[in-house]
């Protein structure tokens, strides 16, 4: 599925409708520039989990963990990783392979352990149509 976003709101929008069809086991990977908007489209989802309080980029712990309406909702931001083992370090697996829905940005950069069975969004800019444009595309 591709989606356009002309704005921060289109973005948050895009990721809401898909948190609000998400269910437990779940995984999503995000991938897109700094600044692209994962942080928005991530607030998005989380919202439509059902989570009520602030939602911001987990980049100095790894994870953050939030409690949804109907499941937990679990955070990653592993641009900072140094080693794979970190993963190992935090338990990954407990939350991977839990009852709640993973969101991990910059996945990338653990593909070796991610599940086969994923979604992945793609956030793309493209100044040629403006400067808060953005592509989103979902696999």
């Amino acid at each position: 599925m591709k989606f356009e976003s002309y704005s921060a709101e289109d973005t948050y929008r895009i990721g809401y409708d898909l948190g609000c069809k998400a269910s437990r086991g779940q995984i999503y990977c995000i991938n897109g520039d700094l600044g692209a908007g994962k942080t928005v489209f991530t607030q998005g989802f989380a919202k439509g989990l059902g989570v009520e309080e602030p939602v911001n980029s987990p980049t100095f712990t790894i994870i953050q963990e939030y409690e949804g309406k109907d499941m937990p909702f679990y955070h990653f931001d592993v641009y900072r990783i140094g080693d794979i083992s970190e993963m190992d370090e935090i338990g990954y697996e407990d939350y991977f392979y839990g009852e709640g829905v993973c969101l991990i940005e910059w996945a990338e950069l653990i593909n070796e352990i991610l599940p086969i069975e994923r979604k992945t969004v793609n956030i793309r800019k493209n100044l040629a149509k403006g400067y808060d444009y953005r592509e989103i595309e979902i696999n």
